[in-house]
């Protein structure tokens, strides 16, 4: 096929569940095709998959390590090579080791950074590379909004996000001329397993903190994400949204 005749492509790293489940699952809805990614879990990816192509839309698995920042560079490619094109890059991988500051390991430092914000580098870089000679491209980086208040005890995850947003500030502003879209997506507290496994009084205590009084779902990421993907957000390009309920308005 060729990049006008075959359908728009995108690359939704970390979809073999949670968030990056839904997102390549909406993306799909609106008639892109979609690489999955997935770090550990083959098959828990090849179910969405098949999801996916369920839906009548091309989905094809694919398996890197990006703890690793050049794995991310080599899986952009590697995604190109499958679809002959990329028009979408949604960088969701990410990983936490939680812990005081003073107490971190140097490993857990590095762990978290390398697969948060130095692969999610990696494959921005890769993803240009392919955008700029087709002088169009979105690409969208899941932040969260500990990125933006803090939280303690994940100074690692919290210097990741933070440096997320950096990150696609800077993007947007070297390639719009290009035709290019950066954005980031900064999500709240998303109901997942985690939250599910806190007790009754540490929900309550979270919600108390969100005006709107529940947990996000994914699916809400996921329709923002999808919004910033699409032909309407051709004109937004270096903004942070957050979907948080309103716990940190910005």
């Amino acid at each position: 096929m060729t990049e006008t005749s075959s359908p728009k492509t995108a690359l939704v790293t970390g979809s073999s569940r949670g968030l990056g489940r839904a997102m390549a699952l909406k993306l799909a809805a609106d008639g892109f095709s979609v690489a999955v990614h997935y770090g550990r879990n083959q098959a828990e990816a090849e179910k969405v998959a098949g999801e996916i192509a369920a839906l009548g839309v091309r989905a094809e698995v694919f398996g890197a390590d990006l703890s690793t920042p050049a794995n991310a560079g080599r899986l952009v490619e590697d995604v190109i090579a499958a679809f002959g094109r990329l028009d979408v890059l949604v960088n969701n991988a990410g990983l936490t080791r939680d812990g005081l500051a003073i107490r971190m390991k140097d490993e857990d430092w590095d762990a978290v950074i390398a697969t948060n914000l130095s692969s999610a580098f990696s494959a921005c870089r890769a993803a240009i590379k392919h955008m700029m000679r087709a002088r169009s491209g979105r690409i969208v980086n899941i932040a969260s909004v500990v990125g933006l208040m803090g939280n303690p005890g994940q100074a690692n995850y919290v210097a990741s996000k933070a440096g997320l947003i950096g990150l696609t500030k800077a993007l947007a502003k070297e390639y719009g001329g290009r035709g290019i879209t950066v954005n980031a997506v900064a999500p709240g507290f998303i109901a997942s397993d985690m939250t599910a496994q806190l007790s009754e009084d540490v929900q309550k205590g979270y919600l108390g903190s969100i005006p709107l009084g529940r947990f996000g779902a994914p699916e809400d990421v996921a329709a923002v994400v999808a919004f910033l993907a699409s032909e309407a957000a051709g004109y937004v390009t270096g903004q942070t949204i957050g979907v948080d309920g309103g716990l940190y308005p910005h």
